[in-house]
C-alpha cells in the first residue's frame, strides 16, 4: 500500500541561513498528511533533512504547513482504523509565500511512479509565481517515499523535475556524494542520485537508519549549496 491517497496538506520546513548578516531562507516542502505521509515516512525523512540543513553553520530551521487545495479523501473514522497519525497543528504557508525562500527540497509520496496528484495540485497553484518567474534561479532538491522497490524511486524524481524546469529553478541532485551508502547491496535501501527516499511497503516498514542518514546528508548538502549561491549573488 503506497501512502499517497490521504494527502491533504504539505509540511514545509523553512531554513534561515545568516550569510554576512543577510537572511537566506531555505524551504523544505514535504508532501504528506497534514503532516501527511499517512504513516509518517516522508515526515521522518523530512526531520532528518531538517537536521542535516541545521548542521550547516548559520542555519536555523522552522516548520510550516502548506495547504493543498483538495479535500480529504478518507473519513477520520477510516483513518483511525488505518492507524494514521493525528493531524498536525504546524502553521500554514501558501503557494505565493514560496517566493520568500532562497532554496527548496520538495518531498512527496508516489502514485504510479510519479508524485501524488495532491502534491501536483499544490504546484499547480503556483501559476502566479510562474508568470512572474519568482522562483527562477533558486536551487531545489527532491525526496520521496514509494510503496515498493519498483514503485518509482527514480521515475518519481525524474518526472517531478519538469515542475522545477518550468519555474526556472536549479535542480540539485545528491549524485553519489553520500559515498559508500549509495552502493549498499545487502539491505533494502531507498533513494537514488536524484535524492533521498524510502519504501513504505504496507505502511509497517519505516525508514532504515541508512535511509535516514542519506536524508540528513541531502539536507546538509543542499543547504550548503543554497548558502554558497546566496553569498555569491
Amino acid at each position: 500500500m503506497e501512502n499517497w491517497f490521504v494527502l491533504k496538506a504539505l509540511l514545509t520546513v523553512v531554513f534561515y541561513v545568516l550569510c554576512d548578516g543577510e537572511l537566506v531562507c531555505f524551504a523544505l516542502i514535504v508532501g504528506g498528511k497534514e503532516y501527511y505521509s499517512m504513516y509518517g515516512h516522508v515526515e521522518k525523512l523530512a526531520e532528518e533533512i531538517k537536521k542535516g540543513a541545521s548542521s550547516v553553520e548559520g542555519v536555523e530551521a522552522k516548520l510550516w504547513q502548506a495547504c493543498v487545495y483538495v479535500p480529504e479523501t478518507l473519513q477520520d473514522e477510516v483513518l483511525g482504523k488505518m492507524s494514521a497519525p493525528p493531524k498536525s497543528d504546524v502553521p500554514v504557508i501558501t503557494p505565493n509565500e514560496l517566493s520568500e525562500a532562497d532554496g527548496f527540497v520538495f518531498g512527496f509520496p508516489t502514485r504510479f511512479g510519479m508524485m501524488a496528484a495532491q502534491f501536483k495540485a499544490f504546484l499547480d497553484a503556483t501559476g502566479g509565481l510562474w508568470r512572474a518567474q519568482q522562483l527562477a534561479g533558486k536551487p531545489a532538491g527532491i525526496f520521496y517515499s514509494t510503496g515498493s522497490q519498483g514503485g518509482g524511486q527514480e521515475t518519481t524524481a525524474l518526472t517531478a523535475i519538469t515542475q522545477l524546469v518550468h519555474h526556472g529553478m536549479i535542480f540539485i541532485p545528491i549524485g553519489y556524494t553520500f559515498g559508500a551508502g549509495m552502493f549498499e547491496m545487502e539491505k533494502v535501501k531507498g533513494g537514488s542520485p536524484y535524492g533521498a527516499g524510502t519504501y513504505a511497503g504496507d505502511g509497517s516498514r519505516q525508514p532504515s537508519e541508512l535511509e535516514l542518514q542519506q536524508a540528513f546528508h541531502q539536507g546538509k548538502y543542499i543547504a550548503g549549496i543554497t548558502k554558497k549561491l546566496k553569498q555569491a549573488a
